[in-house]
């Protein structure tokens, strides 16, 4: 009897020891649970909207700098611990990237340890007349200075690859608004602009251009010369249909921008007889046809005024004696040359 009292006891014993080890081992669970989530899942960046960028051959200890600089991350050894739980540590994908408001730690690393960048808008517009200019703004959306990226606009090789010469290779960037990743390099966003640049070039603005005897690289330049004539958009048709007629009759050009291009002084509000020497490619005084290049990155507007320019007979054109920025086009020397007194006068009476 004895001996069962005994087993009881010690029965009662072991389910005691087993419920207590149970209860630990719950609690236990649960705190590891909430570790866990605490570290892993719980929200850890602050309000707003920012970006960290890291720069190629960027170390772990580099990351953790910029994320304590950025001040939006609310526990930085809460990301610590998620980063070793991820195993990421000596993969730094170089980037820019989004911090978002209530982020949590295994959000944060994957993105960073899979490279996971947010894009950002590259965008052509306004007079870009050189390639310096056009390397200080690429230069401004992605991790390359603007030196390293005049240096690969100018790489011979490159614009020869690519079907381009140094003076109509600025040709080659259709004014528009890209997606680029900041970590691009230039050599490779060059060759993925010359892409745009024959999507935008497409069959039938090819077919367009051959009907009026020029090729794609000459419209844009002719629509650089029209760009910078007139601000009013209905005038580009008409502007374009005079050059193409001077063109077909052999006429020189003589447009006063290609001038202001060649003594590299946009800002000249007169021409004079003394800048018309100027020995220059680009002298459409003294050179017949087009110059060898754009002076200026047309936008695909005027690009289209140029393949749809209007069949005129018209010959010249000059500004309005209303001084509004229009023009009065003519046909003859004789009616330019009464259109040009009327704005002379028109000048003179405002001194």
């Amino acid at each position: 009897m004895n001996r069962m009292k005994v087993i009881k006891l010690n029965c009662v014993k072991m389910r005691r020891a087993i419920y207590l080890l149970s209860t630990v081992i719950v609690i236990s669970g649960a705190v590891g649970a909430l570790l866990l989530f605490n570290t892993l899942f719980k929200n850890n960046t602050t309000k707003g909207v920012s970006y960290v960028y890291i720069p190629s051959n960027s170390q772990y200890e580099e990351l953790i700098d910029s994320l304590n600089s950025s001040k939006r991350v609310i526990n930085i050894n809460t990301f610590k611990r998620a980063a070793a739980i991820e195993k990421f540590r000596n993969n730094i994908k170089p980037g820019r990237y989004k911090i978002l408001e209530g982020m949590n730690n295994r959000t944060l690393v994957r993105m960073f340890k899979l490279g996971l960048q947010t894009p950002l808008n590259l965008t052509f517009s306004g007079n870009i007349r050189s390639l310096e200019r056009l390397s200080a703004i690429i230069s401004t959306r992605i991790e390359s200075d603007s030196l390293s990226v005049y240096n690969v606009l100018n790489d011979k090789k490159l614009t020869d690859s690519l079907g381009f010469d140094s003076l109509s290779f600025p040709g080659m960037f259709i004014q528009n608004t890209y997606e680029v990743y900041w970590t691009t390099k230039p050599k490779d966003l060059i060759v993925r602009l010359h892409r745009e640049y024959k999507i935008f070039w497409n069959e039938e603005r090819r077919s367009k251009a051959l009907q009026i005897g020029l090729s794609p690289k000459e419209v844009t330049t002719l629509a650089s010369i029209v760009a910078q004539e007139s601000n009013i958009k209905s005038e580009h048709p008409l502007i374009a249909g005079v050059y193409i007629n001077r063109i077909k009759n052999g006429i020189p050009l003589q447009a006063d921008p290609t001038i202001k291009f060649a003594l590299n002084d946009p800002s000249l509000k007169r021409i004079l007889y003394k800048h018309l020497e100027i020995e220059s490619p680009y002298n459409t005084y003294k050179k017949r046809g087009l110059p060898p290049g754009p002076i200026v990155l047309p936008s695909p507007g005027v690009i289209d005024s140029v393949l749809n320019y209007s069949k005129h007979n018209y010959l010249y054109f000059c500004a309005k004696p209303s001084l509004d920025g229009s023009h009065s086009f003519a046909s003859t020397l004789q009616e330019h040359n009464r259109n040009a007194r009327a704005y002379h006068n028109a000048i003179r009476g405002l001194k």
